[in-house]
């Protein structure tokens, strides 16, 4: 049979689209069917590379026997969780309340009203290990739902009420440095000494961690240093490519879980920027540019672990060939969905690699990402949307997440480019209003709200970082004080649990000050440039004279006054410029 979702955007849907599983798209249709036949959803969730999705895919999904029973006693939905991340994180929280081994793909039961009265992960077609069998597992709850619907509604009314618990955050204040250092402190006693990195098996690279221990006022770019050097050294890193997997299923970065995602190297850049690896940011730029990048110039969101390899699926088989046996193999499929937030990661990491490294090409190409995503990345209302697959927009709508790393991705591109147009359309971003998943408010229920750093920013986290970029750049203080208002509820967790917040805390520990904004007013580029490029400073800016002026007259205050003079740099501290210089030699490198 074929089902609903031969015709979605997402690659992950359409890839079973031919299961005989009765599938729908995420949408209030399921639901109302769900309410016309009295019987649960069973919500499964996942993403294009995510390996074991696959498995119970081949396992259950595509068998005759298995999706008869879904189809008799079952709504069945099923979602992209890249594309609907809000819909996916108020699902996760809710299973976290019947398993702590949450992951993909993520197995969800609920009422007809959408309220979660049972959840899991994998379930294997055979009991084994101590897991039942998905089939046995269909078949409890339907007798549940059948038989004891009380007990289910109760279920799911003590979910709804932790998650509601759960949604109540605090309001301290900002922290100052020494509370931060705390903080940077407690993640380094977790620093593996012996293998680089922190936390045992599975080990993931915390690229948002690391950015954090790499802030001055963190001091912990040692332990920065070490985890990446360790990681690259590593079977995590590609070596005919320069990619980085997802994460190393040994504590020593062996043994990986092979699928590569856009948002982990995006971050890594970043990371190996700060260490002085450039060796590592030229192979993971290769990688983005060879094999992410679509043909429009947008990236898309990962390259599966598995292909196919004399006519079987191999799991890492074509990752661990070498460089000329993997000339000869099909390479591993790549989910060209375009995000929106994702390539803004990409876009600033790109534009501030290149500014960095003298490479062109490489701003380049995240201007055209970034021209991309604003065009193509639209609802007809002309609002921002998650994402677009070969040039069409999907109707999920952006989330926070999005709006900030778009935002700020935008604000390396002005300060890469020289041109402050980007510098205005980061801000336009940011003043979109966020609109909340359609079916999700029809539902009557509340996205989860997570608000930890995990692989990548939360959408507090993101969207201070953009609104503090806007505020160095003199924007206005009030982007100040709506990165302060975003952080503040979040400060006291995240100095409890800094490891799940190092994107908070980063930003945290920029409000804590003292920033540094170094502007070179130049036409002619060279060693003064050169020697500005070079500095460690929250804000570096190489622009014409006439570039300097836009910006003035686009209201970043950063720029008033400072185009009259060519060949000059200014060094400024919190808004406070010393005396101009045309020496390179009297800007220090360090803060």
């Amino acid at each position: 049979m074929t089902n609903r979702l031969a015709d979605t955007l997402s690659p992950y849907l359409r890839a079973h689209a031919d299961n005989p599983v009765d599938w729908h798209p995420w949408g209030e249709e399921a639901f109302a069917e769900a309410q016309r036949r009295d019987v649960p959803l069973l919500i499964s969730i996942g993403y294009s590379t995510c390996h074991w999705c696959h498995v119970m895919a081949r396992e259950s999904f595509a068998d005759e026997a298995t999706a008869a029973q879904i189809n008799a006693d079952f709504v069945a939905v099923k979602i992209d969780r890249e594309e609907h991340p809000d819909v996916d994180s108020a699902f996760m929280a809710a299973a976290s309340a019947f398993t702590r081994s949450l992951g993909w793909p993520l197995t969800v039961f609920t009422t007809p009203a959408g309220r979660t009265f049972y959840a899991g992960t994998y379930f294997p077609p055979q009991a084994r290990g101590g897991m039942p069998s998905f089939r046995d597992v269909l078949t409890a709850v339907s007798e549940a739902w059948t038989n004891r619907r009380s007990e289910v509604n109760e279920s799911a009314d003590a979910v709804a009420d932790a998650l509601r618990h759960a949604a109540t955050g605090d309001d301290g204040g900002m922290p100052a440095a020494p509370a931060l250092q705390a903080a940077a402190a407690t993640i380094l006693q977790r620093e593996d000494r012996l293998h680089g990195g922190f936390g045992g098996a599975p080990k993931f690279p915390m690229a948002t961690t690391l950015r954090f221990l790499q802030h001055p006022v963190a001091d912990g770019a040692d332990a920065a240093r070490r985890a990446l050097d360790a990681m690259a050294a590593s079977e995590l890193r590609d070596h005919v490519d320069g990619g980085f997997f997802r994460y190393a299923t040994q504590g020593d970065w062996t043994v990986p879980h092979y699928e590569r995602m856009l948002i982990d190297n995006a971050q890594l850049i970043d990371v190996a920027l700060a260490a002085g690896r450039d060796d590592v940011v030229r192979g993971i730029v290769g990688f983005l540019l060879g094999v992410l990048r679509r043909d429009e110039g947008a990236f898309a969101a990962a390259q599966d672990s598995e292909s196919w390899i004399d006519g079987q699926r191999s799991e890492g088989g074509y990752y661990r060939a070498d460089a000329a046996t993997r000339a000869s193999l099909a390479p591993p499929a790549v989910d060209g969905k375009v995000l929106t937030g994702w390539n803004g990661l990409a876009i600033g990491a790109l534009a501030r690699a290149g500014a960095r490294l003298g490479e062109q090409q490489w701003v380049d190409a995240a201007s055209a990402a970034a021209a991309h995503v604003l065009r193509v990345n639209r609802s007809h209302a002309g609002a921002i949307v998650r994402s677009s697959l070969d040039g069409v927009a999907a109707s999920a709508v952006a989330t926070a997440a999005d709006i900030g790393l778009l935002a700020d991705g935008l604000f390396s591109l002005a300060l890469a480019t020289g041109d402050a147009d980007w510098a205005t359309r980061a801000v336009a971003v940011l003043d979109e209003p966020l609109a909340a998943d359609p079916v999700l408010s029809a539902q009557g229920l509340a996205a989860a709200g997570d608000d930890s750093d995990g692989d990548l920013p939360s959408g507090p986290a993101a969207r201070a970082s953009a609104h503090l970029s806007a505020w160095l750049l003199g924007a206005g203080d009030d982007h100040r004080e709506r990165a302060v208002a975003l952080c503040a509820p979040l400060v006291g967790r995240a100095l409890q649990h800094p490891l799940a917040y190092g994107t908070l805390l980063r930003v945290s520990a920029t409000l804590a000050g003292p920033s540094r904004q170094v502007v070179a007013v130049t036409s002619r580029g060279g060693a003064l440039a050169d020697a500005v490029r070079a500095v460690d400073a929250d804000v570096l800016a190489v622009v014409t004279p006439a570039q300097a002026r836009a910006f003035a007259d686009a209201d970043f205050a950063l720029f008033e006054g400072k185009h009259a003079t060519d060949g000059v740099a200014y060094d400024c501290r919190d808004f406070v410029c010393r005396l101009p210089t045309a020496r390179p030699e009297e800007l220090a490198s360090a803060r």
